[in-house]
């Protein structure tokens, strides 16, 4: 969800287990930008029962609170965060974490500098959906959210929000802004 205007920034940490490949392969997971998105809403409840996951969803008015500007910045901590949090969740015998490269790997660990736990074993690995099935399953279950999330919002509104950015989206936010007011498209 980093490039929609609404909806949620939605980042997952996911384990795959050896014994698990060939079920998961079967189920045609592979980068979630190339499947749709009922798909996605098919096979993303099956791995969410398969893997051990942790995903976290920062809404866009927990983004304007937090008043970091910098999408690689806010990324970096939150894929800190859920490794953490998968990490502790059980004790996983892995041979390695992938994160799919978005930033420079020093930038990377700049951005989570302040954190209190950084996990620093990493290898970061540009299109990695396409490379590493736990990052393919990862960016499904965390697109299944999103959708979640953005079907939620079109039903406190009674109106189907739109995915992504652009002229679609702009009209939409002037009917929204018209409908709902300029302080609620705020917390949005």
């Amino acid at each position: 969800g980093t490039g929609d205007y609404f909806g949620p920034i939605v980042v997952t940490a996911s384990f795959v287990s050896v014994d698990n490949i060939s079920k998961i392969e079967s189920l045609g997971v592979r980068d979630s930008k190339k499947i749709t998105d009922e798909k996605i809403l098919s096979i993303a409840p099956k791995l969410i029962k398969m893997v051990p996951y942790v995903s976290y969803t920062l809404s866009p008015s927990d983004y304007n609170r937090v008043g970091i500007t910098n999408m690689n910045k806010v990324k970096a901590i939150l894929h800190n965060k859920v490794l953490n949090l998968l990490l502790k969740k059980e004790s996983f015998e892995y041979d390695y974490i992938v994160v799919d490269q978005f930033s420079l790997v020093s930038k990377y660990f700049e951005h989570i500098k302040e954190a209190p736990e950084k996990v620093t074993n990493i290898d970061f690995t540009t299109h990695a959906e396409d490379k590493c099935l736990s990052v393919a399953v990862s960016s499904i279950i965390s697109r299944y959210v999103f959708l979640g999330e953005m079907k939620k919002m079109s039903e406190k509104y009674g109106m189907t929000v739109p995915k992504g950015a652009g002229a679609q989206v702009d009209i939409f936010g002037k009917e929204f802004v018209q409908k709902f007011g300029e302080e609620e498209i705020r917390t949005k």
